[in-house]
């Protein structure tokens, strides 16, 4: 029902600047303000905002964070120094993903993990239940604000509104401080879109006062508002996963091309069976593929080998703004996911051709 949407504390803003507003993960968001054309390639090619308030931050202190943090994710968060970030995933028993996030290190003994809008309360429920040793969780997702600002142009429209020489800041790095005169903002260098920025985190009570800075400091750069329409061919072009489509409960890190923050050093959630699984080798993968003429793939396509056989389907899918293209992302069988395998699309009762490719389908700008 819509009256049981939640909403990010510029609503009325957004509104305002005419965006359409529609309900996602339990929200109601803007998803576009113009064109999701134009609010693309305004990001690949100058500067766009996002609010996206609605993901979800935990702050896990004290002297048993860590042991907490490496039990519920895969990658290795011993290896993080305060003022670094690090992409993750919780697995389950069962061999899936309960979700993927990100991992910030404040301070020694102080984490903030940024988990997925829809999975706030699950993955709250989940490490929680794990969390034997009384670690401090403290569930801050309503009391911060999340605004990316994201393309090449990001550095110059935000230059003006801080000390800190934003060009200094690596991937996967941030810095607290103060921010278009708000206190206590953490200006992170990632995203979500592969066309370059930072993140900023700002408590509620400031979050006006930056995204109209943000705004004003930005129109010299061509910086507008962008909606969650972008945000997923963006993510898409740089075959980034989106939990719920390309990750679920039942998609193992490994067959989603994830074993690079899947850590074998460490003892975590099912980490024996997955490292079973690696060593055996898994029976699919995910795979880009680009369709070799006319057709947008969708989500739930059937995906089928020349023989007309199924072999996976769409997990998401869209026409590529950057490349004019059909593209999508998908499960196949392992010996069909090596870049140059021909495999078919089911559009619309017709097998249409396509190529897997290796990933990004679209360079970025972001260093790894």
């Amino acid at each position: 029902m819509a009256e049981d949407l939640k909403t990010v504390p510029l609503n009325d803003v957004h509104q305002q600047l005419g965006a359409k507003m529609v309900p996602f993960a339990g929200y109601n968001m803007p998803v576009r303000y113009s064109s999701d054309l134009d609010e693309h390639h305004t990001v690949r090619r100058a500067v766009g905002i996002f609010d996206v308030s609605h993901m979800g931050e935990f702050r896990v202190r004290g002297p048993h964070a860590l042991d907490l943090i490496q039990r519920v994710t895969s990658n290795d968060a011993s290896k993080l120094q305060p003022g670094k970030a690090q992409y993750s995933c919780l697995p389950n028993t069962q061999g899936g993903i309960v979700d993927d996030l990100l991992v910030y290190k404040l301070a020694e003994e102080d984490y903030l993990l940024v988990v997925n809008a829809s999975n706030i309360d699950k993955d709250w429920d989940w490490i929680q239940q794990h969390n034997t040793q009384g670690a401090e969780m403290e569930n801050v997702s309503d009391t911060i604000s999340l605004f990316a600002v994201q393309g090449p142009k990001a550095i110059q429209a935000l230059q003006s509104l801080t000390d800190t020489d934003l060009a200094t800041i690596p991937y996967y790095s941030f810095v607290q401080g103060t921010f278009a005169g708000a206190p206590h903002v953490i200006i992170s260098a990632t995203g979500y879109t592969g066309a370059g920025g930072f993140e900023l985190y700002v408590p509620n009570e400031h979050a006006k006062q930056v995204w109209d800075k943000v705004m004003e400091a930005g129109k010299p750069f061509g910086l507008k508002p962008i909606g969650l329409g972008a945000r997923d061919t963006l993510r898409l072009e740089m075959g980034y996963c989106l939990y719920g489509n390309d990750i679920t409960d039942e998609t193992s890190p490994l067959e989603a091309g994830l074993g690079w923050i899947t850590k074998f050093t460490k003892d975590f959630t099912n980490s024996a069976s997955l490292k079973q699984q690696k060593e055996a080798g898994v029976t699919r993968k995910l795979v880009g593929f680009l369709m070799d003429g006319p057709g947008i793939p969708r989500g739930h396509y059937e995906l089928v080998n020349e023989a007309g056989e199924k072999i996976g389907e769409v997990t998401s899918g869209t026409q590529s703004p950057s490349l004019s293209k059909g593209i999508g992302l998908g499960y196949v069988q392992t010996e069909l996911s090596t870049p140059g395998s021909k495999i078919f699309v089911q559009v619309r009762g017709k097998n249409l051709p396509a190529t897997v490719v290796k990933l990004p389908f679209v360079p970025g700008t972001e260093e790894a």
